[in-house]
């Protein structure tokens, strides 16, 4: 090989190596089919590998699923997407002993929609009818926050007030959801 070859090969290389290493790394801005601002998503992920979704996510279908943003093989972000006939009980789902729904040191916000936020999650519902029910609930769970960390309890919290409404919007009921009566 002459040198013009050689350095041709590693111009290519570094090239390939850089620009599939950049973009799997950045933070998306459509997570789970629903589009956030990545300076929102980034304090709670720590980036270290590319991300992928796995999602049954089925919008149209209105059947509760999961939806998950991995890094690598390690989920940073888990939603579990539910359509019920009837309005969730937050608190409870929050301090259930199941893993669906569970977060650490649930407190209710005051924000447009009810919902909750703790250390590792949030929660949040309202009213909005479709094929699958009347009220339409989020879960947010950050797996990787240790439970007995609290520095991002503010994140989480900033993140969830996007990020509800934008997928309420998706759910084509962000129109016709309804805020909660007490405004928390």
């Amino acid at each position: 090989m002459n040198v013009r070859m050689c350095l041709a090969a590693l111009t290519l290389a570094a090239l390939v190596v850089s620009c599939g290493t950049s973009t799997d790394r950045e933070v998306p801005q459509v997570i789970c089919g629903t589009r956030i601002d990545p300076a929102l998503t980034q304090p709670l992920v720590k980036n270290e590998k590319g991300f992928h979704e796995f999602t049954r996510v089925e919008r149209s279908e209105a059947i509760s699923a999961p939806c998950a943003l991995l890094e690598g093989s390690d989920p940073v972000l888990e939603f579990r997407f539910s359509w019920e006939e009837t309005e969730a009980d937050l608190m409870y789902l929050a301090l259930d002993a199941g893993t669906v729904s569970r977060i650490t040191e649930p407190r209710t916000i005051n924000f447009t929609y009810k919902t909750i936020v703790g250390t590792d999650g949030a929660i949040s519902t309202t009213p909005c009818k479709t094929n699958g029910g009347d009220y339409f609930t989020l879960t947010l769970q950050v797996p990787q926050i240790p439970l007995t960390d609290q520095t991002h309890r503010k994140d989480i919290e900033k993140f969830m007030r996007a990020y509800f409404p934008a997928t309420l919007k998706t759910l084509g009921c962000g129109a016709h959801a309804a805020p909660h009566p007490s405004g928390s």
